[in-house]
């Protein structure tokens, strides 16, 4: 029951994505509603609602907000994240990306694969920092945080 069902991404008023960020979202969107955790925790002697959750994510005010619902579509928790802790990383997995998406079409099998385990070296540290940011808000495991920040490049791609 503490998992997510439903995800929705506020992505209006972005640029159109590229198709490569676009078939990232996909792809992260699809693996997530397979498989994640998603666990609120009791705050002030109150137990939290009873998931399973629907999530959205958007940025607004230049912070990241999660505004979680119930399935029956009650308020489980918003909580709103400062994007400065993400800058830097979101920056190195995007430039990383790019070289990523020329090398495929023009280098040798094991550059590829040189770039693209630095690639997922920062994907890696980009979801420990979203583990750490919504310590006592909400516990997810990595592959959740993987899937998550890769949804929150997608929106810092607009952004």
């Amino acid at each position: 029951m503490s998992r997510i069902t439903h995800i929705v991404l506020d992505d209006a008023n972005m640029p159109p994505p590229t198709p490569e960020i676009e078939q990232e979202r996909r792809v992260a969107m699809f693996d997530l509603l397979e498989d994640n955790t998603f666990v609120l925790p009791a705050r002030d002697d109150r137990a939290a609602p009873i998931g399973p959750y629907h999530l959205g994510l958007s940025i607004r005010d230049k912070r990241l907000v999660f505004d979680v619902t119930t399935e029956l579509d009650e308020k489980a928790a918003e909580f709103h994240l400062s994007l400065g802790p993400f800058r830097q990383v979101v920056k190195d997995y995007f430039q990383i990306c790019e070289s990523y998406f020329d090398a495929v079409k023009k280098l040798p099998p094991a550059q590829i694969e040189t770039i693209d385990m630095a690639r997922r070296g920062i994907h890696m540290e980009g979801s420990r920092v979203l583990q750490e940011r919504l310590e006592g808000k909400a516990e997810i495991d990595i592959d959740t945080a993987r899937r998550l920040f890769t949804l929150i490049c997608v929106l810092h791609f607009g952004g």
